[in-house]
């Protein structure tokens, strides 16, 4: 029996759906297509163009369409994919036939388009044409505003020209056909194109390799971001490959981009009969019928793969336990358990932790079949190690109370686990639809909850309200750390678990919806909670922060809100020697050292020094110039705020001037906001720019050497440093290793303004004899010095004039960034000489970081994940 085209929601079950037509036109919604509330799947092939008749038609009569249509049918086919404007009887059988169309609307990409502003006119009038001829028809999918503009027309033009371009065609089509989906089916030569504006993301792909393609589907989706992707065309010629072959390619692609989440596929194509050009095409054999309609072996395989949609039945799926953990949540609770209710995933248990709700939580509880466990508010992270330590499953998922899953969020959670040997597994976590004006700017501001990847599968960082981990891993690592109540616990987690050499993985469409804060206070609230969180985790991984006390990550940061200030593009991309690689990909230029100080938070903090200087202008005349620096220090987060809010794309048509306008005001107004709010959080919590690291003693902060006599207990250089490094930490310290131009080896950070920095020399002197040199110097930073520099020539102009007031006051900060410095730097040297004094041997064991050198395999995943049939479940 075919499985279903549409999937409900609340449930991975089928329905009839490929018996009748669904009445709800498809809509895009995260990662997937709803029709309604159901979620479809498109298993679609490409269809025509062929020889045009006398009459001008590329589809033949009526009666040829129909019996393809009817075989189409009967093989599980549910979708075509035409590259011309299709007749509208065509449309009419398809819905006849339970088909939806994806209409083509063929123009010039091959030619340089937009140099003739007549030609370009014409296509928008083109577009604009097929959309109205067959808006509202229940048989269309949506539109392809484009298909493939060849990369030297994009290089020619600058992608920024054409992304332009394919908008307009976007809003010409939308504006005749609201409803109608609208896509550009792109390629890998011109991936680099950024078009958030499409309903869905399409991109044509041939690979005849099986890891090749898992690695670039990867690739795709974090290309889509939370929009769905579509696989466009893929196929194999038969003619050069035969037909064996042909369907063998095509039974492993399809499984491959049902499991790599994908929202739907095209095969290239449904017969061998191809008119292109003016030509029937002979020499390439892509269908999987001949011209004559007869069933090549592909057809078979390819109505296999698509009744098992993501997955086959009967797979040996691991128990999982999910977790979630609420406190005085009852305003989202019930929709997080009904779409936790509707899983139909073998061996599910559920456990609620009430963490000492005082709401109506309970009630709620009692209306679904789950586990409630109810404690006294301890905060979140002893809720989710008392929800994981009562689970039963191998693999324990966690999801916010103010979250709900996707239908098969747990079945791509497991897949990854079962593909590779990953400690935990995570995913996106989309906008939740319909939750309102400022909960839509939200999802465009920073400091949403978002993944960190290492690579294209493989994460450094998963959100705590979309992420699960094997309990054996949990249960190495003592689970989550009781002292992040509110916030950090799943940052800290999964650097513990890093920490033993473990992996985490990513699978983009184990989504979850997550509602976003519905109003400015809601989220400057939850903004102070991470800058409060960010001081907690920066007590315990100084390593991981830098000077100015801000995470440090080794993997891409994914989001809607930039995270950077951008006056210009930073943008490249890789067109390879004259235009010609396959895959062209953009890359990003990491911000300047400029750039990167405008957009700390604690710019803000530079801002309220120069009102204070401002104010002592009237002690002072000639300090009135701050008010000028004052205005100048309020322009590069106005601007960053301004154009973060313009770029952002909301689904708003242009006609709509005013509504644009408030959104983006609205956004902008977010991103000015939340550097402010981290910087307040972080400062009520101790993350200070004048925090002090270390043991606080203190040395002279002069250069000096030391020198260590090693008899008989011989190490390589590597292992000394490493030792050393070790040692620092254990103490408190927070230490850089030094790079691959640098003639340092180690940097103690003593503060923001001073540090401390040490270089080793190892001299041999045979039967494991050593003499160890070490230089050891302090250092300040630049900036702080030209800053004090500043002052103390003012207060020197104020002395020229006898205005002793102002003098006093101007030394003062020069005084104390001089101070500070050395102060700093006196703390770094004596932490530094302690640690050497200790033997360069930690003094508490400590686990070595997997980039230490020399350092040991990473550990193996404690116990083997054991599977569960439907049969044993059952049973």
């Amino acid at each position: 029996m075919a499985q279903s085209t549409e999937v409900p929601t609340s449930a991975a079950s089928p329905d009839a759906g490929f018996r009748r037509i669904p009445g709800a036109r498809l809509r895009a919604e995260g990662k997937f297509l709803f029709a309604g509330k159901a979620k479809s799947y498109l298993r679609g092939v490409t269809y025509g163009p062929f020889r045009p008749d006398p009459d001008g038609s590329e589809y033949h009569q009526p009666a040829t369409v129909q019996r393809d249509f009817a075989q189409m049918r009967q093989c599980g086919i549910n979708a075509i994919r035409t590259y011309t404007a299709p007749p509208r009887w065509l449309l009419d059988l398809a819905v006849e036939n339970q088909l939806r169309v994806l209409v083509g609307i063929p123009w010039e990409q091959h030619v340089a388009f937009l140099s003739d502003r007549r030609r370009a006119r014409d296509i928008q009038c083109r577009v604009q044409g097929v959309a109205r001829g067959f808006a509202g028809h229940p048989a269309v999918l949506g539109y392809s505003i484009g298909n493939e503009i060849a990369a030297p027309i994009v290089r020619w033009y600058g992608h920024q020209r054409v992304e332009e371009y394919l908008q307009q065609l976007y809003w010409a089509a939308k504006a005749e056909d609201p409803a109608g989906l609208v896509t550009y089916v792109n390629y890998p030569s011109t991936e680099y194109l950024d078009l958030p504006f499409l309903d869905f993301v399409c991109f044509n792909v041939y690979l005849e390799q099986k890891v090749a393609l898992e690695a670039y589907l990867a690739r795709l989706q974090n290309i889509a971001g939370d929009k769905p992707l579509v696989m466009g065309e893929i196929g194999l010629d038969s003619a050069r490959n035969g037909e064996p072959q042909q369907a063998r390619l095509l039974a492993w692609q399809t499984e491959t981009i049902w499991a790599g989440g994908c929202a739907g596929l095209f095969v290239f194509s449904w017969t061998d009969e191809w008119h292109r050009g003016g030509h029937d095409i002979e020499a390439w054999k892509f269908g999987l019928t001949t011209t004559n309609r007869v069933a090549k072996p592909a057809l078979a395989e390819v109505q296999r793969a698509f009744r098992e949609v993501p997955f086959g039945e009967g797979r040996d799926w691991p128990s999982i336990s999910v977790v979630v953990c609420t406190f005085n949540g009852s305003r989202t609770l019930r929709e997080c358990l009904a779409g936790l209710e509707g899983l139909q995933y073998p061996g599910l248990e559920i456990i609620v932790v009430d963490d000492g709700s005082t709401d109506s939580t309970a009630t709620i509880v009692a209306e679904f079949d789950v586990r409630l466990i109810r404690i006294a508010n301890g905060g979140l992270s002893n809720a989710r190690n008392v929800g994981w330590q009562a689970a039963k499953g191998e693999i324990v998922a966690f999801l916010d109370d103010d979250a709900a899953p996707d239908a098969h969020w747990l079945e791509y959670l497991a897949s990854t686990f079962l593909r590779a040997d990953y400690a935990g597994v995570g995913g996106p976590n989309v906008a939740w639809p319909g939750d309102g004006l400022v909960a839509e700017c939200v999802d465009h501001a920073p400091g949403n909850p978002t993944q960190v990847l290492l690579t294209d599968r493989e994460a450094e960082h998963l959100p705590g309200c979309n992420m699960a981990f094997r309990k054996s891993c949990l249960d190495a690592v003592g689970g989550f750390d009781t002292r992040f109540r509110i916030a950090g616990d799943d940052v800290d987690l999964c650097w513990r678990l890093e920490q033993r050499g473990w992996k985490l993985g990513f699978h983009p469409a184990a989504m979850v919806w997550h509602h976003r804060r519905r109003s400015l206070r809601g989220y400057w609230r939850q903004q102070v909670n991470y800058g409060k969180a960010e001081a907690m985790l920066e007590r315990k991984w100084p390593e991981k922060y830098n000077a100015a006390g801000h995470p440090t990550w080794n993997g891409r940061v994914y989001g809607k809100g930039p995270f950077s200030f951008l006056v210009w593009s930073n943008r490249r991309i890789y067109h390879g020697t004259w235009g010609t690689a396959l895959f062209q990909s953009v890359y990003s230029e990491a911000p300047g050292t400029l750039a990167s100080v405008l957009m700390l938070p604690e710019w803000y903090l530079v801002m309220v020094v120069l009102a204070v200087v401002s104010a002592c202008s009237a002690l002072y005349e000639p300090l009135r110039f701050a008010l000028l620096l004052l205005a100048l220090a309020f322009v590069p987060p106005l601007i960053h705020a301004a154009r973060s809010g313009g770029r952002a794309f909301f689904h708003v048509s242009p006609a709509a001037r005013w509504r644009r306008l408030a959104r983006a005001g609205i956004t902008a107004t977010l991103h000015f906001m939340q550097p402010a709010a981290r910087l307040w959080g972080r400062l009520c919590d101790g993350l200070t720019p004048w925090r002090r690291r270390g043991s606080g003693r203190l040395a002279l902060p002069r250069p000096q050497s030391i020198d260590i006599w090693s008899d008989g207990n011989w190490r390589s250089a590597s292992q000394r440093l490493a030792d050393l490094e070790e040692t620092l930490r254990a103490s408190g310290a927070a230490v850089r290793r030094g790079g691959e131009f640098d003639r340092w080896d180690l940097e103690v950070r003593g503060g923001l303004l001073g540090t401390a920095r040490l270089l080793m020399l190892l001299e041999e002197h045979g039967e494991g004899k050593q003499y160890v040199r070490i230089r050891l110097w302090p250092e300040a930073v630049p900036l702080a010095m030209a800053l004090a520099a500043l002052f103390a020539v003012l207060a020197g102009v104020a002395a020229v004039d006898l205005e002793w007031t102002a003098w006093a006051l101007l030394n003062v900060p020069a005084l104390i960034l001089v101070g500070r410095t050395l102060y700093e730097a006196a703390g770094a040297i004596a932490a530094t000489k302690q640690a050497l004094g200790s033997g360069t041997k930690p003094r508490h064991p400590v686990t070595r970081r997997s980039q230490d050198l020399p350092g040991p395999e990473p550990q193996r995943l404690p116990g083997e994940i054991k599977t569960t049939s439907p049969s044993q479940v059952n049973g």
